[in-house]
């Protein structure tokens, strides 16, 4: 079991910044995957970077070069760094983890409540 807290979320103005957090607890050991998602209004919910337990990164095309996503394995805690943020980036922001469980291989994903960043033009 993996819970995940959100937080950084908020207004800001177009080319302004934010840090999204990803606190997690419980099954650390078992994530083999962050990532974070974005849902705007009335649209389908995107992948907008990921993680590996590796430390690979990838990042959705619209938003390379603005955002970053690290980790600091001492907090159990995934970061989105937002750069020159721009109405579209306007969404619901969620973090996602994908379990592996050792031994079993029993897979899961477990999802954040969600962070609502809003950008102004």
């Amino acid at each position: 079991q993996v819970q995940l807290v959100e937080s950084g979320g908020g207004l800001v103005q177009a080319g302004g910044s934010l840090r999204l957090s990803c606190a997690a607890s419980g099954s650390i050991f078992s994530i083999s995957f962050v990532g974070w998602y974005r849902q705007p209004p009335g649209k389908q919910r995107e992948l907008v970077a990921g993680i590996t337990s590796g430390g690979s990164t990838n990042y959705a095309d619209s938003v390379k070069g603005r955002f970053s996503i690290s980790r600091d394995n001492a907090k159990n805690t995934v970061y989105l760094q937002m750069n020159s943020l721009k109405p579209d980036d306007t969404a619901v922001y969620y973090c996602k983890a994908n379990t592996l469980k050792p031994l079993t291989m029993v897979r899961g994903d477990y999802w954040g409540q969600g962070t609502q960043v809003t950008v102004s033009s």
